[in-house]
């Protein structure tokens, strides 16, 4: 098994259909992204000695050849290891190091740090003389290799530390492949992907099934979102999907100019990445209609656990029935979920307990990590640190990470209700809710409010608004007003980095 097939097929059946878009104009057909692919494939296995197995580190910015040196990679047998381009140059350099990467394929910014961190690691730049001179060497044959072979090292956000390389093999991302293609939409040559987000993250791995139907992978000139050019080429698209995570949303949704454009041709929104308010689904379903679909997975099962259906969320939109809209949906496509207690056995429907997967796209465990792996992957089931409980219907409704739980007075409070409520409030645009030390309580519960452009959130009614609909013991002590709230590359919010700040504060 080799995730290069996916493209090989493509190129041999509509090798004439383009394969990657800048803007509004074809870079590669399908057929010349396989060609380049098994090019570049074949200089880094006879220039740079590269053998199955070994790691290259992808440090790139969404560039135009970027998926021209992922797949050169599958083509050699080699393991791609795509990191965040805005991660710090010692940060990749750790993540090189980790990887035990060979080579690494850079974009200006990145390679200049890895230049300096680590100058004997052998960089390339993509467009560079060089990389044009590897891209037209002689194709390799495609590597078979075995479906467990690693395909891709993700390596996760690193919220609370290092980050730890979640191995996905050919086989896991195969699956969630075929997972796309049988629960969120049946893609034809039409079908195009538009990345706004990270090629190095969801939006990169969603690609993969675009791939395996000869559908257009189409990158923005302006490198991300830009209001104007992003109407433009959805109106230039017959069926266009794109994942937007949600502070990408909630810009879109409140611009004019993108709310403009001919919408009907946006097939799915694809979203997640971080936990999605019902406040925020409201307004995204009544400003682009029933072509959101909201996904659950991890690093660790990338894409690839729940999700909600377009037409079963547009249907609890119309009904109003907040609690469905709240949910993350049912299990995948090839997907166990069970909701556990703490000695790992199966609570009953509706109880609280740890979100345990099972299914073909569980990773094989963490690279140089055993203790980990073992820990994380112990009974068989990937162990996610989420908290959540699922109805008899199957609808998965997550509460909170193990770690962010707050425990006041001895008693449990689960900060995504707390910020429900908040986010109902016509003053508040985003908020974070965290636990701090407190002698008298064990903890106390802060509410951080990012306001709206031009309004000052009332911490009286906020207070009023907590007592009305949640226990008093949920409600947060303090609300403090911020003008952002810290997030990673995936949008979520680092509250990790919010207790180390608030609690310094409290000194």
């Amino acid at each position: 098994m080799n995730l290069a097939t996916f493209l090989n097929a493509s190129a041999r059946s509509h090798g004439e259909r383009p394969a990657i878009v800048v803007g509004s104009r074809a870079y590669l057909d399908y057929a010349a992204l396989a060609r380049a692919s098994a090019g570049l494939g074949g200089a880094l296995r006879e220039r740079f000695g590269l053998r199955p197995g070994d790691s290259v580190l992808l440090a790139m910015a969404n560039n135009r050849d970027y998926l021209t040196v992922l797949f050169a990679c599958w083509q050699a047998g080699l393991t791609a290891v795509p990191v965040n381009a805005g991660l710090h140059a010692r940060e990749i350099a750790h993540i090189a190091a980790d990887s035990g990467a060979k080579l690494a394929f850079a974009t200006p910014v990145q390679a200049e740090g890895i230049a300096a961190e680590r100058p004997d690691l052998p960089l390339i730049l993509p467009q560079s003389a060089e990389f044009v001179r590897f891209v037209a060497a002689d194709p390799i044959v495609p590597v078979t290799g075995s479906p467990t072979d690693i395909a891709w090292i993700f390596y996760t956000s690193g919220t609370t530390g290092r980050p730890k390389g979640a191995m996905l093999s050919h086989r896991n991302l195969c699956a969630m492949t075929l997972a796309y293609l049988a629960d969120v939409d049946r893609l034809t040559t039409r079908d195009s992907l538009l990345h706004l987000a990270a090629t190095s993250h969801a939006s990169g791995l969603f690609g993969l099934g675009f791939i395996a139907k000869a559908g257009a992978n189409i990158l923005p000139e302006s490198g991300g979102y830009d209001p104007a050019e992003t109407a433009r080429i959805v109106g230039a698209q017959e069926s266009l999907t794109f994942f937007a995570p949600s502070t990408l949303l909630n810009r879109m949704e409140a611009d004019a100019t993108f709310r403009a454009a001919s919408l009907e041709h946006v097939r799915t929104i694809l979203t997640g990445a971080g936990p999605i308010y019902v406040e925020d689904l409201k307004r995204w379903l009544a400003a682009f209609g029933p072509k959101i679909w909201n996904g659950y997975g991890q690093g660790e099962t990338p894409c690839t656990i729940s999700a909600m259906p377009k037409d079963v969320l547009w249907d609890a939109y119309r009904q109003e029935d907040a609690a469905r809209m709240g949910s993350v949906g049912i299990a995948r496509t090839g997907i166990d979920i069970r909701i556990a207690g703490p000695d790992g056995a199966p609570v009953a429907a509706g109880e609280t307990g740890e979100v345990l997967v099972h299914g073909e796209t569980v990773m094989a465990g963490y690279l140089n990590r055993p203790a980990d792996s073992a820990e994380t992957l112990r009974g068989g089931w990937l162990h996610t640190g989420d908290l959540g409980r699922m109805d008899r219907q199957g609808f998965l409704t997550l509460l909170d990470r193990q770690k962010d739980v707050i425990i006041t007075g001895g008693m449990n409070v689960y900060a995504r209700e707390v910020e429900e409520v908040l986010l109902t409030h016509p003053d508040v645009a985003e908020c974070a809710v965290i636990g701090l030390k407190d002698r008298e309580w064990g903890e106390s519960i802060l509410a951080l409010v990012v306001p709206r452009a031009g309004a000052a959130p009332d911490a009286a009614q906020l207070d009023s608004l907590c007592l009305e609909r949640l226990a008093r013991f949920k409600r947060p002590k303090r609300y403090e007003t911020v003008d952002t709230l810290p997030k990673n590359a995936g949008g979520k919010v680092l509250k990790a980095e919010l207790r180390l700040r608030w609690s310094a504060d409290q000194r």
